[in-house]
């Protein structure tokens, strides 16, 4: 019996050759398969549990992988015994290669079947064989294609930028008005004159009065006083402001 196929898979090549290579996730492709044991870097110990129409067996079997050219691809042979249901054997090459973001994966199988199965005839074999095969892809695929997607996502998530804080602007403050200053008064010049001024008004009408009085001795004589007292009064002012500068 021979039998080709391809099938895409969601995941990069390495991805897929690891894949390929590893127990725990061939265990979970391959049907009715209840143990798959690592005997060495390239072999292997399989129990699996097939019906091929209307006869069912279980088979115990060893598989080995050779020509090995990671992450292109490998041959896979192995052979089971399912006693008195029969037995078999055969071999599988496969090759990988990139489609786009994927993995092709293309598979040629040549196998010969024993015992009561081959008696079957090559319809309901190939048949079966080729149900099985869909069956382990379909379920490959979806392993390993999740979980290259749910080690993309991470990366492929866009990182979500803070929240910006937009402060309102605030509003313009009002400009207070200065207060009003009221300037100082302005200091009286130092030594004003204002004693000299006052006793000449003094002399001033002293004098008038005289030139108008029958007494102008004692108008001479007040007016005389006044203008010492006045002078005196002026003098004292102007020294006071002159220590002040």
């Amino acid at each position: 019996m021979e039998m080709t196929g391809e099938q895409r898979i969601a995941a990069p090549r390495q991805r897929v050759w690891e894949a390929l290579n590893d127990p725990e996730v061939l265990r979970a492709c391959i049907p009715g398969c209840q143990s798959l044991d690592k005997e060495g870097d390239d072999r292997f110990v399989a129990v699996a549990e097939v019906k091929i129409g209307p006869i069912g067996a279980r088979f115990k079997g060893n598989v080995a992988l050779g020509d090995l050219d990671p992450p292109n691809g490998y041959t896979i042979e192995g052979s089971g015994n399912g006693g008195v249901a029969g037995n078999a054997r055969g071999s599988a090459k496969v090759r990988l290669s990139d489609d786009g973001g994927g993995t092709l994966v293309s598979y040629h199988v040549d196998a010969q079947v024993g015992g009561r199965m081959a008696q079957l005839g090559g319809p309901i074999i190939d048949a079966t064989a080729k149900q099985l095969a869909g069956k382990f892809f379909s379920r490959f695929g979806e392993i390993v294609g999740a979980e290259a997607a749910a080690a993309a996502a991470p990366a492929a998530a866009p990182v979500a930028a803070p929240a910006a804080t937009v402060a309102a602007p605030a509003e313009a403050a009002s400009p207070v008005p200065a207060p009003f200053a009221i300037p100082p008064a302005a200091p009286a010049p130092a030594g004003a004159p204002w004693a000299w001024i006052v006793a000449l008004a003094l002399a001033i009408v002293g004098g008038f009065m005289l030139g108008r009085s029958y007494v102008g001795e004692w108008w001479l004589v007040i007016m005389i006083l006044t203008t010492v007292v006045a002078a005196g009064a002026g003098y004292d002012a102007g020294r006071k402001g002159g220590s002040r500068r």
